[in-house]
């Protein structure tokens, strides 16, 4: 009698489990056609692409529940709705303004992650879930992004969870999630010539600071005026360079290499004006070496603080 009982507890169990509703399977897979308008002030870029769907509930109107949360902006152009061995087929081609928080601590010599987020704005994960299509390549091979490289892009899917219950009063744990298809891309900047394009005023500005080493002390308007005027032109430098970046809190390259060019700069007419001293008191040797030592010490540190701050942004 225990064993009859035991063999219907399993069949109800199961036949239980058999009822319980599983969620509905979409593949999608993504395309990208291009990636432009990158602008780092108002933290934005724009990204053409197709995407597409394969699934078989004819109760699934995907066109119009198509989400991008992360995007600003969303324009599809294109729409193909077709059948594909008894499977609804559906394309989208869209382009999307997307919001981004560019990572500027290494700028110009900066790494980002562009990443695109797809998600079903009406069924929960308990009712859709996404399966990445990974068959083929997902960008043009022949898409360039100007100034950047691209090292990788890849696509995942996974569940996006929000800390509410959308009004829903059936729900006792505020809490739904959603599955959700991501395409990272990954972008390092070709930096040199932004480099150099940059901060050329910047070092001129400096050296020419530094040639006041090299004026005589009977010279002292010359000798004070080259390096104040190299101040003017290292914060003008800045400010122009700061206009077109997102503002930030963290303390970034540029604000290092322009910090370290006015203490540089600052120490030069400290040096002049001890070399001036000592050479008003007739003490010409040690104002000499002041101006020997002091700017040889002065131009080495700057090279190597330089050379550090780089080498540490490129890594």
């Amino acid at each position: 009698m225990k064993k009859i009982l035991f063999f219907l507890l399993i069949i109800l169990s199961f036949n239980s489990y058999s009822r319980t509703p599983q969620p509905d399977t979409v593949k999608i897979g993504c395309y990208l056609i291009s990636l432009h308008d990158f602008n780092f002030r108002d933290k934005e870029f724009t990204a053409r692409f197709w995407v597409w769907f394969l699934y078989n509930n004819k109760l699934v109107d995907l066109k119009d529940q198509i989400e991008v949360p992360n995007a600003k902006t969303i324009e599809k152009t294109d729409v193909i709705i077709d059948q594909l061995d008894s499977l609804d087929w559906l394309q989208i081609k869209m382009k999307c303004t997307m919001k981004k928080s560019w990572q500027v601590a290494d700028y110009p010599f900066d790494k980002q992650q562009l990443k695109i987020r797809i998600e079903n704005s009406k069924f929960d994960s308990r009712s859709l879930v996404f399966v990445a299509d990974t068959v083929g390549q997902e960008y043009d091979a022949e898409m360039t992004v100007d100034g950047w490289t691209i090292t990788g892009i890849h696509a995942t899917v996974d569940t996006s969870f929000y800390a509410t219950a959308f009004g829903d009063p059936k729900m006792s744990n505020p809490s739904t999630a959603y599955s959700r298809y991501t395409v990272d891309i990954d972008l390092k900047r070709d930096a040199w010539g932004l480099f150099i394009k940059l901060f050329l005023g910047m070092y001129v500005a400096f050296y020419i600071a530094c040639i006041s080493f090299l004026i005589d002390n009977d010279n002292a308007e010359p000798r004070f005026g080259l390096p104040v005027g190299g101040v003017f032109a290292v914060v003008g430098n800045k400010y122009v360079i700061d206009s077109f970046l997102p503002e930030t809190s963290e303390l970034t390259l540029v604000d290092l290499l322009h910090g370290i060019t006015l203490i540089g700069i600052f120490l030069i007419i400290f040096l002049a004006a001890l070399s001036l001293y000592y050479y008003k008191k007739e003490n010409y040797r040690v104002s000499k070496r002041i101006n020997i030592w002091g700017g040889t010490a002065t131009l080495s540190i700057f090279i190597l603080l330089n050379v550090a701050l780089i080498l540490v942004a490129l890594w």
